[in-house]
């Protein structure tokens, strides 16, 4: 399964790369989330919720625009901007009410995002990084993750970009997950984003402060934890995944920050228990259920690496008037 944290990463990308979202991408920003998915009926007279709560941060690294010439002797223009990203999240799943693991799963992920653009080779998104999702007992023996990807993106004029390229995960075992997107500005206020298998969203943007989004996402985590046996301690593995439809308002407040409230419905969820072999012992089919997220965003506008790169593209980043976005 997919991790949520290299599905934001590259979607959020793919939401903000042809956008005036800019900060999101060259400017150190924070985020703190918090989301709540009251209990459902999963069977044999068991129920299922689940609370979370994430930082992520992102900071630029390297920034440069360099002109020269290749082999042939043609003009190029390249520009590379590198970012760091890094993710920690803490998730507490409930049985019949009752937290468990009885401390829940810390989850801590660290990785790169390298844009990468020139007149030869246009427009690439690389990224990669790895990551543990543990309990207590089990954080400092984890089973880390990887993930890595590279997307093509073609820009076909100011109102359409598609994108194409492959993640490669690696979590008890590798795989290949080819991906394809677009970027649609439909009119003045309504904009389409796609990077399937993961997400669609339509975006709503009635005012320069304030937004609307309805998307339609995967989701989950793969955590260990350890089982007491008659006589040794046992690891295990457990897979969540569902399937989300959610809305949200998001409103820009006082130049640097961004509070988002969402709320939507949960569907298609599957959760499953793994053994150190990777043999199936348990799976069940939570039922549908509502849940509910807040988040609140600190953009900052002081990067002297940034601010440098973005003057060179002419994007501004003089005094961090409009790239608060």
């Amino acid at each position: 399964m997919l991790r949520s944290f290299s599905l934001l990463a590259i979607g959020l990308l793919l939401t903000t790369i042809s956008e005036a979202q800019l900060s999101r991408l060259f400017y150190p920003n924070v985020t703190l989330r918090a989301e709540y998915m009251p209990s459902a009926d999963m069977g044999n007279k068991q129920n299922y919720g689940l609370t979370r709560t994430t930082f992520f941060g992102m900071t630029p690294l390297n920034s440069g625009v360099q002109v020269g010439y290749s082999l042939r002797k043609k003009f190029d223009i390249q520009a590379n901007h590198l970012l760091m990203v890094a993710k920690y999240t803490q998730i507490n799943p409930t049985i019949n009410d009752k937290q468990l693991p009885a401390e829940g799963y810390k989850s801590a992920t660290v990785g790169a995002i390298l844009l990468h653009a020139s007149f030869k080779d246009r427009l690439w998104i690389y990224g990669g990084g790895l990551g543990i999702t543990e309990t207590n007992e089990t954080f400092f023996t984890p089973q880390p993750f990887l993930w890595g990807g590279a997307l093509r993106m073609h820009i076909l004029g100011l109102q359409t970009q598609v994108v194409y390229g492959s993640a490669v995960i690696y979590n008890q075992r590798f795989m290949v997950i080819p991906m394809v997107g677009v970027n649609k500005k439909l009119n003045d206020h309504w904009r389409a984003t796609a990077l399937l298998p993961f997400f669609v969203n339509f975006n709503y943007h009635p005012a320069g402060w304030l937004h609307f989004d309805t998307k339609l996402a995967v989701d989950g985590y793969s955590g260990g934890f350890q089982q007491i046996g008659p006589t040794e301690k046992l690891l295990r593995r457990s897979n969540y995944q569902d399937v989300r439809l959610s809305f949200s308002a998001n409103a820009h407040l006082f130049t640097v920050f961004n509070v988002s409230l969402e709320g939507g419905m949960t569907g298609f969820r599957q959760l499953k228990t793994f053994n150190s072999a990777r043999e199936n012992l348990t799976a069940s089919t939570p039922g549908l259920t509502p849940f509910v997220g807040v988040s609140v965003r600190y953009v900052s506008s002081r990067s002297q690496v940034s601010s440098a790169f973005t003057r060179k593209l002419g994007l501004g980043g003089g005094s961090g008037a409009g790239v608060n976005w």
